[in-house]
């Protein structure tokens, strides 16, 4: 049954995530599935998403996280969003002690705005700060200030939020190891308990990524990003922060809930213009990413996904091995083989020694676990390990 898959015994409960297109404008770095709209078109968003909703009702789904991100939750009106928060409930089997996580943006955040999101029962909040440098600000194209920023964090923390967690964006053109190591010591100083810090990456089609195609913008290179990447584990580890994934640090019992399940195999459902969703076994699907192609489909009364795949067994092991070597837990090998038939100790022995003498994995009898500079490669790990061919 999707959302109850069993794996060694254990139920494992999905988490459910919501797309909030919206944003008062889009940042020149930005590739997610958002657009500025007004109320009209935001009234037909909160719509459509309990029209997709009730979709789902009968599939099975049980849900002990719920996630809003975006674009900008932080931009709906209180009553919309507790309208859409009601309905989810209503419509969802979503357990009473749920956990529920929002996104949002410095200058949304005031003490009536707090107070309806703790109303509407988010218990952690994500700030999407991503400098706490006014000029990093500017070229990032963030409409709030360094100082809005700390106020806003300020603000949070007073209000009883489980979790305050703050994003940072590294490898921004000409960053130096002092420009990072300032933004790392004020964030621990502002006492936030979870800190997500991500590379700055042009993509395709964004204004960055038009800037350096026409050779107006070059991103940093491999060697400097790479110094940025070991000193946000050095001073972030020095203050009591496990970086727990590839991007994410945590104090102890602030690790993300919800993101967990993305990189552990559990169902999530995704609703809104370009989520994802996966069924825990074998099936992704994902939705249409233009609000007016996902808005038409439910307007016909139709599911908005745009593609889905089944995924084979060698699939899934790899994914597996790719996901589980994004985290400091690592994967289980035996578990893996014993999951899905396929040998991956024998053949990967000495490669596996190499990586360890290299200081890139530890080992355990049969776990294997990137270290922080092993973090940094992660994607050249998976690569390095063969997975041998499975039988369906």
């Amino acid at each position: 049954m999707l959302g109850s898959d069993l794996q060694g015994g254990v139920s494992r409960r999905a988490g459910l995530y919501v797309h909030v297109p919206f944003c008062s404008s889009v940042c020149p770095y930005c590739d997610f599935a958002v657009t500025q709209a007004g109320e009209s078109r935001r009234a037909q968003w909160e719509r459509g998403l309990l029209d997709e909703a009730a979709m789902y009702a009968d599939r099975g789904f049980e849900f002990d996280t719920v996630y809003f991100g975006g674009g900008t939750p932080s931009a709906l009106k209180a009553d919309r969003l507790a309208r859409v928060v009601e309905g989810l409930q209503q419509g969802l089997w979503i357990d009473p002690g749920a956990r529920f996580f929002i996104e949002v943006n410095p200058e949304d955040v005031g003490h009536d705005s707090v107070r309806a999101w703790r109303d509407c029962g988010f218990s952690s909040v994500s700030v999407g700060v991503q400098s706490l440098d006014d000029e990093s600000l500017r070229f990032l194209g963030r409409r709030h200030t360094e100082e809005e920023a700390r106020r806003s964090i300020e603000v949070l923390l007073g209000a009883g939020f489980d979790t305050v967690s703050l994003d940072l964006i590294f490898g921004l053109p000409g960053q130096t190891c002092s420009d990072w190591e300032g933004q790392l010591v004020e964030a621990v100083r502002l006492g936030v308990n979870h800190v997500s810090c991500y590379q700055l990456t042009f993509h395709d089609g964004t204004i960055f990524g038009k800037h350096r195609d026409a050779g107006l913008m070059m991103e940093m290179g491999e060697a400097p990003q790479a110094d940025l990447y070991a000193m946000t584990h050095e001073i972030l580890g020095a203050a009591g922060f496990e970086g727990y994934e590839v991007s994410n640090f945590a104090l102890p019992g602030h690790r993300s809930a919800h993101n967990l399940k993305y990189w552990t195999g559990t169902p999530y459902l995704g609703l809104g213009p370009g989520a994802h969703s996966f069924d825990g076994v074998d099936t992704r699907w994902w939705n249409n990413r233009k609000v007016r192609l996902w808005q038409r489909d439910l307007d016909n009364g139709s599911p908005p996904v745009e593609g889905e795949e089944s995924l084979t067994k060698r699939q899934r092991a790899f994914e597996t091995l790719m996901l589980g070597m994004r985290t400091a837990d690592g994967v289980d090998l035996a578990e893996l083989e014993r999951r899905f038939g396929t040998e991956v100790i024998g053949p990967n022995v000495d490669i596996l020694h190499s990586l360890e003498a290299q200081g890139l994995i530890r080992r355990g009898e049969d776990l294997i676990a990137p270290t922080p500079q092993g973090m940094a490669v992660a994607d050249a790990l998976v690569r390095a390990i063969r997975i041998e061919e499975v039988v369906e």
